[in-house]
C-alpha cells in the first residue's frame, strides 16, 4: 500500500503509481507485492472527519488542530462536533506484512495504527516525555488485565525503548514487521501474533514482542487476516507514504542498530555528559567533534573546527563501539533520532552582501578555536576568535526537552558579519519568528535577533536562512 504526497502543481506520482481521481480500487496483493493506496476509496465507510490533502500544517500553540494544504497524497483526520472522529479500516485484509508510513500529530493528539484491526501501536504527542510508557508514542497496547488486585488493573503493554518522538506538526516515520497469529486446521490458535520489529524515526523501539491478545476496544476474536486500521476518534492526525508489503513467510528485517560482531559499548547521559570523538555526518567526517548529552535525553554535536552546531538528537546518547573496541577508528555515533542541521560550514561569515557565497575555508578569517568552559551544571560554552572578535557560543537543552537553545555573543563584530541559522530543501516562515525547515523536519524559533531581519536565500539548490549579526543572537531548534 503506497500513499505518496503530491503537491497541487504536480501531475505525476513517484514510483509505479498513477493518479486516477478519487475512485481507484485496491486489491489484495500477492506475496512480496505492495498495494497502492491513494484515496479514501481504499477504506471501508470512511467518516466525515477524514479528507485528502496535499499537506498538513500544525500550530504549536493550538492543541488538536491540523490545517490542510492544497493537493493530494495525505490522509487528514480533523474531528470536531460537526465531523465526529471515526477509525479507518482498509478494504484489503492482511496476515504477515511489512508496513512503512509517515504520520503527523497535532499538539496533544492521540491516534494509533492497528495491525489486523486488533493490535495497536500507539501514536501520541509525547514530545515532552523523557521516560516513555506503553501508552506513549510508539508503545504497544495489549489486552486489559483485570485479574490484578483492586486498584492495580491496567493494560499489559510494552513501552518503547526510548522516546524518539518528534514535535507535533513534524512528519514522523514508522516501520513495522508483523507476524500474524497462527491457527490449526480446526481454527484453534497455535501461536500468538508478534511485532517482529518496530522502528520509529530510524531507531528500533521494539523487537520480537509477543502479543498476548488484541488491544482493548478492538475485535476480541483473533483471525489469520485483518484490515489495517487507523484510529481517528482521539484527535487530529495525518498519514502519508503508506506502504504495505505482504510476505510469503514472516521475516525479521535486519536491525541496523544492532552489532552482531561484538557487544556494543554504549554511553548514557544520566547527567550532563561530554565526549570528544570523530563523528561521521553526511558527506564528511567531523574530526574535532564534541558531543554533549543530557538527562532529558536530548543531545547535540558541536564542530570545533567550524563553530557549528552539527546535529541534534533525541533518545540514547552515544554508541562508542567503533571508537573503543579493539583498535578503534575514533568514531562514535548517536543512538537516537538524528536531525542534521545542514552541511558542515562555519556558523559565522563576513559577506559583501546577503547574496554572496558562504565562507568555505578559514582564509582571511583569523579563526582560532579556544575550547570550552563549563558552567556549574557541567554544560559547555564554546569559545573562538573570528575576524579578531571573541565569540562565545552557548547551547542548552530547552524546557521539557523540546530541543536546544543557542546564544551567540560576538565582541566588536566586523561589518558584514552574518550567521547561517539553517539549511535545507525548504524553509518556510510560519510567523514572524518561527520557521519550519527541510520538509517539516524541525522548527527554528528566533528569539533575539538584535533588531536584524533574517533572509531566506537560494544556495546550491538548497535554501539557507541567514541573518546579520551585531553583538548577540539567540534562537532555538525545536524537533
Amino acid at each position: 500500500m503506497v500513499l505518496r504526497s503530491k503537491n497541487h502543481a504536480s501531475r505525476s506520482l513517484m514510483g509505479f503509481l498513477c493518479l486516477c481521481g478519487m475512485g481507484m480500487a485496491v486489491v489484495n496483493p500477492a506475496a512480496g507485492q505492495s498495494v497502492p493506496l491513494q484515496d479514501l476509496s481504499s477504506f471501508h465507510d470512511p467518516g466525515k472527519s477524514w479528507s485528502i490533502a496535499g499537506d498538513a500544517i500544525a500550530n504549536l500553540e493550538k492543541p488538536d488542530v491540523l490545517k490542510a494544504g492544497a493537493g493530494t497524497g495525505v490522509l487528514l483526520n480533523v474531528p470536531d462536533k460537526e465531523h465526529p472522529g471515526k477509525d479507518l479500516f482498509s478494504n484489503a485484509e492482511y496476515g504477515d506484512v511489512d508496513i512503512e508510513l509517515d504520520y503527523m500529530m497535532a499538539p496533544g493528539a492521540n491516534s494509533g495504527v492497528y495491525l489486523q484491526g486488533r493490535y495497536e501501536i500507539q501514536l501520541l504527542d509525547s514530545w515532552s516525555v523523557t521516560n516513555p510508557k506503553s501508552g506513549d508514542n510508539g508503545g504497544i497496547y495489549e489486552r486489559w488485565d483485570d485479574s490484578r488486585p483492586a486498584g492495580q488493573q491496567g493494560y499489559d503493554g510494552h513501552a518503547p525503548r526510548y522516546n524518539v518522538s518528534r514535535a507535533p506538526g513534524l512528519w514522523q516515520h514508522m516501520k513495522i514487521s508483523f507476524q500474524a497469529p497462527r491457527f490449526d486446521a480446526a481454527g484453534h490458535k497455535t501461536e500468538n501474533a508478534r511485532m517482529l520489529l518496530v522502528e520509529l524515526n530510524g531507531v528500533t523501539i521494539h523487537e520480537d514482542v509477543e502479543l498476548l491478545g488484541p488491544t482493548r476496544g478492538s475485535a476480541s476474536e483473533e483471525k489469520a487476516v485483518g484490515p489495517l486500521r487507523l484510529q481517528g476518534d482521539h484527535g487530529a492526525v495525518a498519514f502519508r507514504n503508506i506502504t504495505i508489503t505482504k510476505a510469503d513467510q514472516p521475516h525479521k528485517p535486519k536491525d541496523a542498530n544492532r552489532r552482531d560482531e561484538t557487544d556494543p559499548i554504549l554511553v548514557d547521559a544520566p547527567v550532563n555528559t561530554i565526549l570528544r570523538s570523530f563523528m561521521d555526518v553526511p558527506g564528511t567526517r567531523i574530526v574535532h567533534a564534541v558531543s554533549v548529552g543530557s538527562p532529558e535525553n536530548v543531545h547535540y554535536t558541536y564542530d570545533m573546527d567550524r563553530g557549528m552546531l552539527v546535529q541534534v538528537w533525541r533518545g540514547g546518547f552515544l554508541d562508542a563501539t567503533s571508537m573503543w573496541h579493539d583498535r578503534g577508528n575514533g568514531c562514535s555515533r548517536p543512538r537516537g533520532t538524528v536531525q542534521y542541521l545542514g552541511s558542515p560550514a562555519f556558523t559565522l561569515a563576513k559577506l559583501s552582501s546577503a547574496d554572496a557565497a558562504w565562507l568555505s575555508d578559514t582564509t582571511g578569517t583569523g579563526y582560532r578555536p579556544k575550547g570550552y568552559v563549563l558552567d556549574d551544571k557541567d554544560r559547555p560554552t564554546f569559545k573562538y576568535f573570528l575576524y579578531g572578535a571573541a565569540v562565545t557560543d552557548a547551547v542548552r537543552v530547552v524546557s521539557e526537552g523540546h530541543g536546544v537553545h543557542r546564544e551567540l555573543t560576538v565582541a566588536a563584530p566586523v561589518d558584514g558579519l552574518y550567521a547561517k541559522l539553517a539549511q535545507g530543501r525548504t524553509i518556510e516562515a510560519l510567523s514572524k519568528d518561527m520557521y519550519i525547515i527541510d520538509g517539516k523536519s524541525y522548527y527554528l524559533q528566533l528569539e533575539d535577533a538584535g533588531g536584524e531581519k533574517p533572509v531566506i536565500r537560494d544556495a546550491g539548490g538548497l535554501k539557507e536562512l541567514i541573518i546579520p549579526v551585531r553583538s548577540k543572537l539567540s534562537y532555538s531548534i525545536l524537533f
